[in-house]
C-alpha cells in the first residue's frame, strides 16, 4: 500500500509518501516539505501567533493535496515538540482540524524517542546489540537506549536547535558570552538524565539520527547525500570539537556555504553543534554512525507492525 506520514515538527512539516507493506522495509516514493520553524514562533507567552497557525494551516492542506496527487491510501499525521509545548495548542489542533479535516496526533517526548529508536532497531537489526540513539530536533533532543525494539529508556530534553538558538543565541555572528552560557545550560541539563543510561551498561553501538546531526557529519567529511543511504556515514568527537568554535565565529550566511547546510538551518547549526558535542562527551561517545531511518520511518514501522500480512498462519492455531 501507499502510505503518507505527515510530521509536523518544529523546523518543517514534512510530508513522507512511502511504497509499504507488512515484512518490507518503507520505499520512499515522493517527499514535499515546508520549513515553518514553529519552534522559533513562539510568542513571550510560549503560544504560536496567528500568522503561524495560518501558515501550518496552509501547509497542511497543502501536504494532504500532494498525498492525494501521489495516490495515498492513508496518511498517518503528528506532530511534535513545538506543538506538543505551544501554550495554545489545543486550540492549534482545533483549527487544523476545523479547516483541513487532519487529526493530528501529538506525540509525547517519550514517544518521539521509542518510535526513533524503533526506526534505528529496525536499521541496523540485532546484531547491533545495545544501541544508544541520539536524536536533535528543532525543539527537543531525545536519547533512547536498549537492547531491543523497545528502548529501555527514553527521554526528551528541551534542546532543539531551533529552540536554543532562539531564545539563547540572538546575535549573528553569536557573542562569546552567550555561546559559553548556552554551553553550560546544555551540559548541566544533559548531566541530569545520563545516570539513566549509563547504569544500563555501556552501548555497542551509538548512532543519530535527524538533519542536525547529518549536517555536522556531512561538513566533518562525510559523504554527501546523493551517494544514498547506504553509505556509512560517521561523526567523530574529535572532528566536533574542531568545528564548534569554527561555527561560533561564522554568521549563518557563512555556515550556509558549508558542505551539506541548507539556508534555512544554518542559523541552528551553532547550537546543535553545541548539543551534539555535550551528549557525546557527557555519555563518553567518540564516534557515532548516522542513521538514515528516524522518526518518520519509526510511525511507519509500527503502523505496518499492526496491518494483518494477508497469510495463512502456517504453524496453525
Amino acid at each position: 500500500m501507499r502510505l503518507g506520514v505527515l510530521d509536523v515538527g518544529s523546523n518543517t512539516v514534512h510530508l513522507l509518501v512511502v511504497d509499504a507493506h507488512p515484512g518490507a522495509r518503507p520505499l520512499p516514493a515522493h517527499s514535499h516539505k515546508a520549513e515553518l520553524r514553529l519552534a522559533e514562533l513562539l510568542d513571550e507567552d510560549g503560544a504560536i501567533g496567528p500568522e503561524g497557525v495560518d501558515r501550518l494551516v496552509a501547509t497542511v492542506s497543502d501536504a494532504l493535496q500532494a498525498a492525494e496527487d501521489k495516490g495515498c491510501e492513508d496518511v498517518l499525521p503528528f506532530a511534535t515538540s513545538a506543538v506538543r509545548e505551544a501554550s495554545n495548542a489545543d486550540q492549534v489542533l482545533a483549527r487544523v482540524r476545523e479547516e483541513t479535516g487532519v487529526d493530528l496526533a501529538v506525540l509525547s517526548g517519550a514517544e518521539e524517542a521509542r518510535l526513533t529508536f524503533l526506526a534505528a532497531r529496525r536499521w541496523y537489526g540485532w546484531s547491533a546489540g545495545r544501541l544508544l540513539v541520539l536524536d536533535i530536533g528543532g525543539g527537543s533532543l531525545e536519547i533512547a537506549y536498549g537492547i531491543d525494539e523497545e528502548p529501555d529508556a527514553a527521554v526528551s530534553l528541551p534542546l532543539g536547535a531551533g529552540r536554543l538558538t532562539a531564545g539563547w543565541l540572538p546575535g549573528d555572528p553569536p557573542d562569546p558570552a552567550e555561546v559559553k552560557a548556552l554551553r553550560r545550560h546544555v551540559r548541566a541539563r544533559i548531566a541530569r538524565s545520563v545516570g539513566e543510561f549509563t547504569r544500563l551498561g555501556r552501548p555497542d553501538h551509538v548512532v543519530a539520527t535527524s538533519k542536525t546531526f547529518k549536517q555536522l557529519a556531512r561538513i566533518a567529511g562525510a559523504a554527501r547525500s546523493t551517494e544514498g543511504l547506504y553509505v556509512q556515514r560517521a561523526l567523530t568527537r574529535k572532528s566536533l570539537e574542531e568545528w564548534v568554535p569554527k561555527l561560533a565565529a561564522m554568521t549563518a550566511e557563512q555556515r550556509g556555504g558549508l558542505p551539506g547546510v541548507s539556508e534555512g538551518r544554518a542559523a541552528q547549526l551553532l547550537a546543535g553543534a553545541l548539543v551534539a558535542e555535550g551528549a557525546m562527551d557527557l555519555f563518553g561517545v567518540e564516534e557515532l554512525e548516522i542513521c538514515p531511518w528516524a522518526l518518520r520511518e519509526g510511525v511507519i514501522l509500527r503502523r505496518l507492525d499492526h496491518l494483518p500480512t494477508g497469510e495463512p498462519d502456517v504453524l496453525g492455531g
